[in-house]
């Protein structure tokens, strides 16, 4: 399933980026872009587009007036160089607030965040099964993968990389173990390590300092150690 984009901007630069950044992911597809608010607006409320990349600063129309305006669905990606429209602009009940310029390691969280609203939307009407489901999509090889949290053993820091383990297979994708632990549900998931962050229901044991998962045997870090066994060990009575 093809997600489909418009970008509304009156810089063809900010336009350009946008585009550069979307091309890498082969479920995006871009079906307009326009310098104006006014000439796709029936593109808009025909509910074509499922993302809206909108900046706010242009002649005729300013983007968050146009967004009041939408009837659709569609999901607005606001996209500005100013910081101090955010708190208006998530009034609008807007999917994300990106500042200008968009680093591409930023991008990828509005990425996942809309990939996972549409696939929501869309399934609605087409995969009712998909809507309870709780999976992060995370940039492989070019693409992006699905991967549900239930199945996710641990993740390992790799320098400029993590390394995901799963029930069925791994994934290396060019993340930080920070940037994914932030994304991941704290109920399920925590850090133990510098290193390792793992999923909570998936400890079989726990010796010392050194816990179990899988066939794999993962240091809990000295700073982590009180915090993480009173996790694992769902009490409030360790103290370390």
């Amino acid at each position: 399933m093809k997600i489909k984009c418009v970008i509304i901007d009156d810089e063809p630069l900010a336009i350009k980026v946008i585009e550069n950044h979307l091309k890498e992911f082969q479920n995006f597809e871009v079906i307009g872009t326009f310098n104006n608010p006014i000439t796709p607006f029936v593109l808009l409320e025909n509910g074509e587009a499922d993302v809206l990349f909108l900046d706010i600063n242009m002649p005729k129309m300013n983007g968050l007036d146009f967004a009041k305006t939408l009837n659709t669905k569609t999901n607005v990606v606001i996209t500005t160089a100013y910081r101090e429209y955010a708190v208006e602009s998530y009034d609008l009940n807007v999917l994300d607030y990106l500042v200008k310029p968009i680093p591409f390691n930023r991008f990828l969280k509005t990425i996942n965040k809309i990939t996972q609203k549409v696939y929501q939307q869309k399934g609605i009407q087409k995969e009712e099964d998909m809507i309870n489901e709780s999976f992060i999509f995370l940039k492989v090889d070019k693409k992006l993968v699905k991967i549900k949290f239930d199945a996710i053993l641990y993740i390992e820091s790799l320098k400029d990389y993590i390394k995901v383990f799963t029930t069925t297979e791994n994934y290396l994708v060019h993340k930080s173990l920070t940037s994914i632990t932030e994304e991941l549900p704290d109920t399920n998931f925590i850090r133990i390590h510098r290193s390792y962050t793992i999923a909570i229901d998936k400890v079989k044991s726990l010796e010392g300092n050194l816990l179990e998962i899988g066939i794999a045997r993962i240091p809990i870090g000295r700073k982590y150690v009180s915090h993480a066994k009173r996790i694992i060990l769902n009490t409030d009575e360790y103290k370390g």
